[in-house]
């Protein structure tokens, strides 16, 4: 009897609901071992077990590290004590409510590895940043998909070969016992009626407008709201006499609830987060034979509108409440039938055991990560490339852009597809150039991931033509190189600049404590490089932060912050750190890490940190090596010298500058967001084409240089100091296939922007480069310059100004009615590396095959 093991992100004793439905029935036939996210606990970590129901053991790890949920800082701690939880060499069937917990699979023996998918987790509130990334990644894993209603399973079915749609369900008895009128609650003895109640959590599902405009039209009226209060504030919930707020209410509770109430209400916000939600409570009420009112939730409205009012403004909600306290005894009756007709086909009992036999039925476990699709054509993908751009009219898909997210787009799509690129060749920004024998990137590219899928992506595109080594990434400042990140190894600097550095973070730690520390939220990529940046994210207090200047001092001090941070930063950023809001790096202000900033002040660091500590790179032909992996599977085809210069969204019209038109069913657009905009001109509102010119970017321009001796051992040097350039990327260490016999290559990186131009062009860039370079030692007298030339990239950094998200919002809000897909850093305005790019053109591609489906099943009804 194989022991489950599930990861959820919904603790036992939260309200009860799904999970603790399915598993306490699955318990009847095998032990589970439910893990709960992990609570801080200043000591030496241990896991928790409890038994709340007959065969469920509750593991709740605690650890003394304050992230939050099954965060990556948490992953070493946990790893050991999960590997404990099963019996010694026993396979185990793996079930997951969140992917978050996805590596926490490597200790583990899975027999089979379910999915049981209860939420599109994505879209609620300040989802984890890794959480698409990981879900892909376990849809590819995963031996069995549930999916927690129909929309749901639209939306996952065409991502998995086996998925199921196991809709809530209903403990009847459980909930008929609330047919007994008299039963009552003691929290709601002294309301008087008609009472018209809500149970459940309180969140950004909940919409607080809608009940405070049911509880003003009728004062008489007693609304009850049970449940806790999670993810909201609560000044945001309306406050009348004629609203009572129970709390949080245990299962057994919740009948004595239901007798005493009139109308059942499901006041639930239309937005992102309730897109896909098939509410439990729905059957619930149906049981206790009361009337109910519900906000156009899809999956309560089909397929359960003959028995619920369904009610799209508030108007509609207070006249549905009116007629249903105004019931005739006729109304009723047909109401209960139908509601008994209903909850008789369905029961917690019955989904347990279909669930039980696809368990027992499935084959056993095998790793479904991505395979490679046939070649379709030439093994060089020689026949994928229309050179001559032959005229083609009309074509299912077309996407615009040929870097990494587009190319990913077009290989996870099929051969009715167009992928249109500006350029000469394939790559966007991940293209690479020759000269003289020597290989650069558009600026340096790396490839490293912890999600599978993109791990499998690179063997498939790659093969063999890859290496991976350990990062040596390192600053240089006050004439020493000290490990990147600075704030981790200050050893080395002068004993001044060290003590500053020191203080700093020390009085940053206690003046902004005030005694209090929460939950710390990991900072990413401070400093735009692909780096995160976590030696000192530890705790972290709530703070009034209201730009990246002020989170800088507050994270590590006056003086990192006057050493590095402020002045590296503005180099790359090109504006006053002010202009720049902080969501990008996490909602709460982490305190330093004062061991580690010491222990790295007292000693060299002994090894880099971060996420791409280790890192592949193609072994031949740069970057762009990586990119043309993806040409022998891609089935559609690709056309190069494409600028596309007038979208025409109604029409679903891309124009080409030669003066082409085609027509498509769906466009998957990569290109920057303010350029589709412009593309579409006049047909954009003026709302809109405002907020597109509203978005702010940051340019880079590459000096590429090759010498005929080796510089140095590092892979990148960051220069926060007196330098045209911010950073050089060591290409020539990347991978020793970019340097001819003899010679040795690396980019140096220069930021620009309006509000910072580059303060000269063309030759005397050059010039000015190889100036600097010799003044912080990578070219010495002597050396041989055998290449120098530059690359532009007008679009590089997003500029997360105060602004930003208003603008994006914007843009987005209005070409969402249309059927254009935004993919990528550029056209969803957001700071991607390659690997997030890759998965970004795959969740495109997704979207429109989904589009796809739903229409013909719609055809064939």
């Amino acid at each position: 009897m194989s022991t489950i093991v599930v990861f959820s992100h919904l603790r036992w004793d939260f309200v009860f609901q799904r999970p603790q439905h399915l598993l306490s029935r699955l318990a009847q036939h095998y032990p589970v071992l439910f893990v709960e996210e992990p609570v801080y606990d200043d000591g030496a970590p241990f896991m928790e077990r409890s038994s709340p129901a007959p065969n469920v053991t509750v593991c709740r790890a605690h650890t003394p590290i304050h992230a939050n949920g099954f965060h990556d800082e948490q992953l070493r701690l946990l790893q050991p004590m999960v590997a404990q939880l099963a019996p010694p060499g026993e396979e185990v069937v793996a079930w997951f409510y969140t992917p978050m917990a996805l590596p926490l699979l490597q200790s583990l023996r899975p027999a089979l590895v379910v999915y049981d998918c209860m939420d599109e987790l994505a879209a609620f509130r300040n989802p984890p940043k890794q959480l698409l990334q990981r879900e892909s990644a376990l849809l590819s894993i995963a031996d069995l998909v549930f999916a927690g209603g129909p929309s749901l399973y639209e939306a996952k079915r065409h991502r998995h070969p086996n998925v199921h749609c196991f809709s809530s369900s209903v403990d009847v008895v459980h909930f008929q016992q609330a047919l007994d009128r008299t039963r009552s609650h003691p929290q709601q003895d002294a309301i008087p009626h008609p009472r018209l109640g809500f149970y459940g959590v309180l969140d950004e599902r909940f919409d607080p407008d809608l009940v405070g405009a049911v509880a003003e039209s009728h004062p008489e009226w007693q609304i009850v709201l049970a449940g806790p209060i999670v993810k909201i504030d609560s000044e945001r919930l309306p406050r009348r006499p004629n609203i009572h707020y129970l709390g949080q209410q245990p299962y057994t509770a919740l009948p004595d609830l239901l007798a005493g109430w009139d109308v059942c209400l499901m006041p639930f916000a239309i937005n992102e987060a309730t897109k896909y939600i098939s509410p439990t409570k729905v059957l619930e009420y149906m049981a206790a034979q009361l009337p109910i009112v519900s906000t156009p939730i899809a999956d309560v409205a089909n397929p359960y509108g003959h028995v619920v009012a369904i009610a799209a403004t508030p108007d509609e909600f207070i006249a549905a409440c009116e007629a249903a306290l105004a019931q005739t005894s006729e109304q009723r009756r047909h109401m209960i039938a139908a509601m008994q007709a209903v909850v008789a086909a369905t029961s917690w009992d019955n989904t347990a055991a279909r669930m039980r036999e696809l368990i027992d039925t499935a084959p056993p476990h095998t790793d479904r990560r991505a395979t490679p699709r046939s070649p379709d054509g030439a093994s060089d993908g020689g026949t994928k490339i229309n050179p001559l751009r032959a005229h083609e009219p009309h074509v299912g898909t077309i996407v615009i852009g040929g870097g990494p997210t587009g190319l990913s787009a077009a290989y996870h799509l099929g051969a009715d597809t167009l992928l249109l690129d500006r350029n000469e060749s394939i790559g966007g920004w991940c293209r690479s150039i020759e000269d003289n024998g020597f290989t650069f990137d558009y600026a340096g590219h790396i490839m490293f991931s912890n999600d599978p899928y993109v791990l499998k992506m690179y063997e498939v595109l790659l093969g063999d033509n890859v290496h991976w080594q350990n990062r040596e990434a390192w600053v240089y400042s006050k004439g020493v190189y000290t490990r990147y990140p600075f704030q981790g190894a200050l050893y080395g600097l002068p004993p001044k600049v060290i003590t500053e550095c020191v203080m700093g973070a020390i009085e940053a730690r206690y003046e902004s404590a005030e005694g209090k520390t929460a939950a710390a939220q990991a900072i990413d990529d401070c400093c735009a490089d692909g780096t995160t940046d976590v030696c000192n994210t530890d705790r972290a207090v709530k703070g009034e932060v209201r730009n990246f200047e002020q989170f800088i001092y507050k994270v590590w001090g006056k003086g990192i912050a006057k050493h590095f941070a402020i002045p590296y930063n503005r180099k790359i950023w090109t504006v006053p750190l002010s202009e720049m809001e902080t969501s990008w790096l996490g909602g709460r202000v982490p305190l330093p890490n004062l061991e580690e900033i010491i222990q790295g002040a007292l000693e060299p660091s002994p090894k880099p940190l971060g996420p791409n500590a280790r890192f592949g790179y193609p072994l031949k032909g740069g970057f762009q090596a990586l990119m043309n992996g993806f040409l022998p599977h891609i089935k559609g085809k690709i056309e190069l010298s494409a600028d596309v210069v007038k979208v025409l969204p109604r029409e679903h019209i891309v124009a080409l500058r030669d003066g082409r038109r085609f027509r498509y069913d769906d466009l998957i657009s990569t290109m920057p967001l303010p350029e589709l905009i412009k593309a579409i001109g006049d047909e954009a509102p003026e709302e809109v084409r405002a907020a597109a010119k509203g978005l702010r970017h940051v340019s880079i321009r590459c000096v590429n240089i090759g010498i005929d001796r080796v510089a140095t051992d590092k892979h990148w040097i960051y220069y926060p100091e007196d330098t045209i350039f911010h950073r050089i990327f060591v290409q020539g260490n990347a991978s020793p296939g970019c340097n001819p016999p003899g010679g040795f290559g690396f980019t140096c990186e220069i930021s620009y922007s309006p509000y910072k131009p580059l303060p000269v062009d063309g030759d005397a860039l050059i010039a000015r480069a190889i100036a600097d370079c010799r003044k912080v030692g990578m070219i010495q007298e002597g050396d041989k310059i055998l290449a120098a030339n530059q690359v532009d990239m007008p679009y590089a950094y997003v500029l997360y100004d105060h602004a930003r998200a208003r603008n994006v919002e914007t843009c987005k809000a209005w070409l969402k009615q249309f059927d254009i897909t935004l993919v990528g850093r550029y056209s969803e305005w957001e700071y991607y590396n390659s690997d997030h790019a890759l998965l970004a053109g795959k969740r495109g591609a997704d979207i429109v095959r989904a589009k796809r489906t739903q229409a013909q099943q719609v055809g064939t009804e």
